[in-house]
């Protein structure tokens, strides 16, 4: 006989995940519903700014709906058609991201993206002051290059008009 402590239990139902039915969630308090946050506070920057580029790229869609549709169907179905596209595509969004298994990545990426050794406002400034440095020289020689064959390919005859730099 296997004897089942209250702490197996409570590790056995913690470690099933949430239960998920018809669109609903289940959160750590227990309490369900189609619109409960899974896990709400954890990761929530990641969480919100995915959901903002996500509701970005279905407003643009939308937009694009409405400019390809106008012409045919008439302006005010044409916002119709969008405005249910942008809303649709909110409603659908919000339910994938606060599916579990999307909540948990968003949730982990959140807790590595906190383990980032950042720059330093002095490095960022020092790196940036390099690169704009070599990308000015790389234009100066690069500059350099197209006078040097636009001149020998004026000496051959093969351009007709003159560098800029001779004049006559």
């Amino acid at each position: 006989m296997v004897r089942v402590t209250k702490t197996d239990q409570k590790l056995a139902s913690t470690s099933a995940g949430p239960q998920r039915a018809l669109g609903s969630t289940v959160s750590a308090a227990g309490r369900s519903g189609f619109f409960t946050i899974y896990k709400h506070g954890q990761g929530y920057w990641t969480r919100l700014m995915t959901y903002l580029g996500f509701l970005l790229l279905g407003g643009l869609t939308g937009q694009f709906i409405y400019s390809q549709t106008h012409a045919w169907i008439g302006s005010g179905k044409a916002v119709g058609i969008a405005s249910a596209f942008v809303v649709i595509w909110a409603i659908v969004e919000y339910l994938i991201i606060n599916k579990p298994a999307s909540a948990d990545f968003l949730i982990a990426t959140d807790s590595e993206m906190k383990k980032v050794n950042w720059t330093t406002r002095k490095e960022l400034i020092g790196s940036t002051k390099v690169v704009i440095f070599f990308m000015f020289l790389l234009t100066a020689v690069l500059f350099f290059y197209d006078m040097v064959f636009h001149t020998i390919f004026w000496l051959i005859s093969v351009l007709k008009s003159p560098p800029p730099f001779i004049t006559g």
